[in-house]
């Protein structure tokens, strides 16, 4: 347990300094450390809107939101997101699902990405609305804000510029992230957001300093395709680990 906020600190600076949120390595090490499984999401989405409300607000004041297909990807997959909150899953079943996420999330984390001068929008592009609707209840069941996954669709199908796609993935994870929430509420009560949250505050107070010195200062210290592989080694290390029990 005393490891908990360094674990968070360190998920945090990374994911940030990536543009997204941390939740699927937050359930990952709450898991690890043996936390009611049933209560992971509800601190790994709360981790998730602390981190990534800071981004989103930074690249909304740069202008860098596209704002209409931010926002039609995000409200396609935020319904689903809430139905994956209420899905009911036993622990085994999660932390394999949960497992099996990270373990391709950081896959996903490795692979090309659109340079900031990216052709307009390819062909493939048209359909992300598509994609994201599974992705948002995969967000949903599992507790993670879905960015970690829709990011590399959208480079590979050369959907905006990099920039552009990080302010979008911030939007995204940061609405499913909130329906999410809203799905888990539903279904183990606002009683279970009070346990949840009542041993929770030094892994808050530890993502929001994670996550500030992650979006400000990590990627002037590294390269960002150096801080990509260590958040993907991170990540399928949690997500092995989950797996191999």
């Amino acid at each position: 347990m005393d490891w908990l906020p360094a674990g968070f600190f360190a998920t945090a600076l990374l994911y940030a300094s990536v543009g997204f949120g941390g939740g699927s390595t937050y359930n990952a090490l709450l898991a690890l450390a043996g936390f009611d499984y049933r209560l992971l999401p509800l601190v790994a989405l709360t981790c998730n809107v602390v981190v990534v409300t800071g981004g989103t607000i930074r690249f909304a004041r740069a202008g860098a939101v596209p704002w209409r297909g931010a926002l039609l990807l995000s409200l396609v997959a935020a319904p689903l997101a809430f139905l994956g909150g209420l899905t009911p899953l036993r622990e085994a079943t999660f932390l394999f699902i949960l497992g099996l996420s990270l373990v391709a999330a950081g896959l996903a984390l490795v692979l090309p990405r659109a340079g900031e001068g990216a052709e307009p929008p390819a062909r493939l592009a048209r359909y992300m609305a598509v994609v994201a609707a599974p992705l948002g209840y995969l967000a949903g069941l599992v507790g993670i804000g879905g960015g970690i996954f829709l990011a590399p669709v959208l480079h590979l199908a050369r959907w905006d510029a990099a920039r552009r796609i990080a302010a979008t993935t911030s939007v995204f994870i940061l609405i499913n992230s909130l329906a999410g929430i809203a799905g888990q509420l539903a279904k183990n009560g606002p009683e279970r957001f009070a346990e949840a949250l009542s041993g929770a505050l030094p892994l808050l107070v530890a993502v929001v300093l994670g996550g500030q010195l992650g979006s400000l200062l990590a990627l002037r210290l590294l390269p960002e395709r150096v801080i990509r592989w260590l958040t993907a080694a991170l990540t399928i290390w949690a997500g092995s680990r989950l797996l191999l029990g």
